[in-house]
């Protein structure tokens, strides 16, 4: 009985140590996938995005597109930078974050934006020059 055992042993032994072949590694995705919105997005709108295109007076953005959970959203601001000048612009958002254009009395700038509050942004140019924006 106890040679049984020990056979019973050494087998199942020898099987746990069998190595297999590993499969090779999954391909790699990256889940936290973020978008990239660029300013020249608010120029143009896609054959695509025309299908969704949606204008509704009762909320503050100028346009939307997309499809439920992937909106983008084109807004108008204004704000001031740092030195307290003011500011106005032009904007696309999705979801988060988004980008756009500010003119000043002088000159464009590109930005990119993060919401903060319920109607409020940050942006920030490629300077770092840093932007507080409501939506108009």
């Amino acid at each position: 009985m106890q040679k049984n055992y020990l056979i019973l042993f050494f087998v199942l032994l020898f099987l746990s140590c069998k190595h297999a072949d590993a499969p090779p590694p999954p391909a790699e995705i990256n889940s936290f996938y973020k978008p990239v919105i660029t300013a020249d997005d608010r120029k143009t709108i896609t054959p695509e995005e025309a299908k969704t295109y949606h204008v509704n007076t009762t909320y503050k953005y100028k346009y939307r597109t997309g499809n439920p959970g992937h909106y983008k959203y084109n807004y108008d601001v204004k704000g001031i930078n740092t030195t307290g000048d003011s500011v106005f612009g032009n904007i696309i958002v999705q979801g988060k974050f988004g980008a756009g254009i500010l003119i000043d009395s002088l000159n464009e700038t590109e930005i990119n934006t993060e919401w903060i509050a319920h109607g409020k942004l940050k942006a920030l140019d490629k300077h770092g020059n840093e932007f507080h924006l409501i939506v108009k």
